[in-house]
């Protein structure tokens, strides 16, 4: 059995009611293996010769109300390779605990806060006490919980990471409706699944699901008024409309408009309701479609 050497956090963010795990390793696709999240259930990140059963069985315990800490216990209890596992967890109010078994691969060992956990294997030292650190600096400043968690990956990479190298990360966060269209729990899970610079790739991942899925700020709504004439030169160059750019935000103009953001993906921040549009959808809009005549 292959050791998945890595180093993860999991957190939770009351602000949001958010759970999630942020994870990087020289191993490939990581976090289809180490990363588990459900809201009402908290997170769990099992590693080190994972336990894949820990993921599911963990979040059935806590979801049933089981701190962290006596999750950890009953999970490692009836494991005979419990020596050789690693696994960090946050429960459903927020209770973190974390377990490195004696077997792992030097460096390994965690770190548990206040509403987080961090732990790694075949580390070099100081890379989880990184991690800490900025996660505390940045968590409930300037974005979201996403944010935060690839920072502390970020911080873990600048640190030294894992000592063989860099493959695959990624980052889950779940949060009630918080699905493409509120039919879902499953909020942001992006993956880097090989790639030299996986943390990287995956803050631009994470930076491109914020445009596309992010929450409208009202203070960006600008009426459609302002922006008619922009948005009929748009269209006109992406053949959705023929009509004059006459600056009036017509039935016409309006269908054009629905249409080509359908096709860009960006239904989620204007569904074609109200007078006002998202800036970030018009400023996405002429930058994507400018006349490069």
């Amino acid at each position: 059995m292959q050791p998945i050497t890595t180093f993860s956090i999991v957190a939770y963010d009351p602000g949001r009611e958010e759970w999630g795990v942020a994870v990087q390793s020289k191993f490939l696709a990581v976090a289809a293996v180490v990363s588990w999240a459900r809201v009402g259930a908290g997170a769990v990140a099992t590693q080190s010769y994972a336990n894949l059963s820990y993921g599911q069985d963990g979040l059935e315990m806590m979801a049933a109300g089981t701190p962290a800490e006596d999750t950890i216990e009953a999970l490692i209890a009836g494991d005979e390779e419990r020596d050789l596992r690693q696994l960090g967890l946050i429960d459903k109010v927020g209770r973190a605990s974390a377990y490195t078994g004696k077997g792992c691969h030097h460096w390994a060992g965690h770190i548990v806060g206040q509403g987080y956990a961090c732990q790694g294997n075949i580390l070099i030292p100081g890379t989880v006490e990184a991690m800490a650190a900025r996660y505390e600096e940045v968590r409930g400043g300037r974005g979201e919980l996403a944010d935060w968690l690839v920072a502390a990956l970020a911080a873990g990479q600048e640190a030294g990471g894992d000592s063989r190298g860099r493959q695959a990360a990624g980052v889950l966060v779940v949060r009630e409706n918080g699905g493409y269209g509120g039919k879902t729990d499953r909020y942001l899970d992006l993956r880097v699944d090989d790639d030299p610079y996986p943390i990287r790739k995956l803050q631009q991942l994470v930076e491109m699901h914020h445009l596309f899925f992010g929450q409208v700020n009202p203070e960006d709504l600008i009426p459609l008024a302002e922006v008619a004439a922009d948005l009929q030169d748009i269209l006109r160059r992406t053949g959705e409309y023929d009509g004059p750019v006459d600056g009036k935000f017509d039935e016409k103009t309006h269908q054009a408009l629905r249409s080509l953001v359908g096709k860009e993906n960006l239904e989620e921040r204007w569904d074609g309701k109200g007078d006002a549009i998202d800036r970030k959808v018009v400023d996405y809009l002429k930058e994507r479609f400018a006349d490069k005549s």
